[in-house]
């Protein structure tokens, strides 16, 4: 008789629970072997679900962030263009004198010239864009730019006592930096 005959006789002689249990025992082993491994892989796959998600979610958050931001400050070249209009018709007004203004024959060009600085004020506010206050202040490196010490009595040093360019914010960003001059200490 071959081992292959014999193993078979075998298998006859045990009774037919051990035979079944072993068996059993064997696939149970198998399935739950493959139970844990789809179950590392469902984890593993919802693990990566949730972080792609996520990754969506910060770019989309992102380009939103970015979309608002080039709404916001799209202007921003243009305004800064704009500014030396303003400066320029500002420069204008000062420089007319009491009796200019007095003079009849000038009094619709003053009121003119005073409208439309009015008017650029108003666009300009308009748009986000807002001179701000800097004589009297202390200096700011990241609102003015010091042009000049000056020598003052009555002031701390480092404190703005004069403006030779106003400065400009657009929403919350600096849009141009005011040139002043800064309080030293009298010598």
């Amino acid at each position: 008789m071959t081992d292959a005959e014999n193993n078979i006789e075998a298998e006859d002689s045990l009774p037919e629970d051990i035979t079944t249990a072993s068996t059993d025992s064997g696939a149970e082993d198998a399935a739950s072997r493959r139970i844990a491994a789809l179950e590392e892989e469902l984890a593993t796959a919802k693990q990566d679900i949730l972080y792609a998600h996520a990754e969506t979610q910060n770019v989309r958050r992102r380009l939103e962030k970015e979309l608002a931001d080039a709404r916001a400050y799209a202007s921003t070249a243009f305004a800064r263009e704009i500014l030396s209009v303003a400066d320029n018709l500002e420069r204008a007004i000062a420089v007319i004198s009491a009796d200019l203004r007095a003079d009849d024959r000038f009094k619709g060009l003053v009121v003119g010239l005073d409208a439309t600085v009015k008017d650029m004020e108003s666009v300009l506010r308009k748009n986000g864009i807002e001179r701000f206050v800097s004589v009297g202040e202390p200096l700011d490196p990241n609102k003015h730019q010091a042009m000049i010490e000056i020598p003052h009595a009555e002031a701390a040093p480092g404190t703005i006592v004069q403006e030779m360019q106003p400065g400009y914010m657009i929403k919350d960003r600096l849009l141009r930096p005011a040139l002043v001059g800064v309080a030293k200490t009298a010598e």
